[in-house]
């Protein structure tokens, strides 16, 4: 037989995971008596025990907090690490690095590590699309805090930080009005369920709903250089008037830009060009470097960080969505 989550007391109870959590530990301070005697009677009920393993990782700290990230060779991944660290090291935390290799199955296996581990807090960033993959932290009153990817059915209680990626996208959409163009492809690579390009292709589609652009998505996963080529090659010679190329993660600019020269399109004479990140290099690419929309990937690590803090220093669940700003730096290629 199954044994009874906090999930399953909340949901006979009509009342969120976060309430019952705080029901169990005593915290009774925002919770009206009828919600109290609600929550009482449901555990007495369905003979609800929580396990002990959980208890005793909320009674005794590890000062030890859980990062987990999707890409580990992703140079965001690595800055959004190093963001993460500063924090925490100096607040006298030490780190349980892992890497999800954008693995669903590896991403619920580093979950139940940092479980075992009896981390104090974890800071995810979300490889699977679905918010049951973190349900074992919730469960075991563990502070979470997902970020930079987003999982639409993650509960509001539960802390985020990412980027305003869709808003990015759309309003680029009057610069482009403005610089003549009619077409947009984009180059995406969803290697991860849960891929901060979902919102940034959402973005694009509004602008052209909004300024009439042609606009369609060139998906590479599972693809060569050689395919992207040839499919890039097609969709341009369909088009009339100017076409921007934008490429919703640094890693793929790396092979557009091989793409181009085998072309032989130049930017901006013959195409345009836009890329999501930074770092630091496309400055040199051409003469005057790439049109850029920029996420800062250590100040992103810094507030999960000081967002998980916070929840471990007020022995809470709870903690809110911070969205931060997408940097567009203006560049000759578009």
């Amino acid at each position: 037989m199954r044994r009874l989550t906090i999930t399953d007391v909340a949901r006979e109870a009509g009342v969120s995971t976060t309430t019952v959590s705080r029901y169990l530990n005593g915290h009774f301070e925002k919770m009206g008596e009828e919600t109290k005697e609600r929550v009482a009677k449901t555990i007495k009920r369905l003979n609800y025990a929580p396990s002990a393993s959980a208890q005793k990782l909320r009674q005794n700290e590890s000062h030890l907090v859980g990062v987990l990230v999707g890409e580990i060779s992703n140079p965001f991944s690595s800055l959004l690490s190093k963001g993460i660290y500063d924090v925490l090291q100096g607040a006298g935390y030490d780190i349980l690095l892992m890497n999800a290799d954008n693995s669903t199955a590896t991403e619920a296996r580093a979950l139940q590590r940092f479980v075992a581990q009896q981390v104090d807090g974890v800071i995810a960033q979300p490889s699977a699309i679905h918010f049951s993959q973190f349900q074992t932290l919730t469960d075991a009153n563990i502070p979470l805090v997902l970020v930079d990817r987003e999982v639409p059915d993650q509960p509001a209680t539960v802390g985020r930080v990412t980027s305003a990626n869709q808003d990015a996208c759309y309003y680029l959409g009057p610069t482009l009005v403005e610089r003549g163009y009619q077409n947009i492809i984009t180059i995406s690579a969803h290697f991860a369920e849960a891929s901060g390009q979902i919102p940034r292709i959402a973005g694009f589609q509004k602008a052209s709903r909004t300024f009439g652009f042609n606009y369609s998505n060139i998906e590479t996963k599972g693809h060569d250089k050689a395919w992207l080529r040839a499919t890039l090659s097609h969709q341009l010679a369909r088009l009339t008037g100017r076409t921007v190329i934008i490429s919703l993660m640094g890693p793929v600019l790396f092979d557009l830009l091989a793409v181009f020269k085998e072309l032989g399109l130049k930017f901006p004479k013959d195409v345009g060009l836009v890329s999501f990140d930074d770092w630091e290099w496309s400055r040199y690419v051409s003469d005057d470097g790439i049109f850029l929309l920029r996420q800062d990937m250590e100040l992103m690590g810094n507030m999960a960080a000081t967002a998980l803090l916070k929840q471990l220093q007020t022995k809470t669940l709870t903690s809110p969505t911070t969205l931060l700003p997408v940097t567009t730096i203006d560049r000759p290629s578009l």
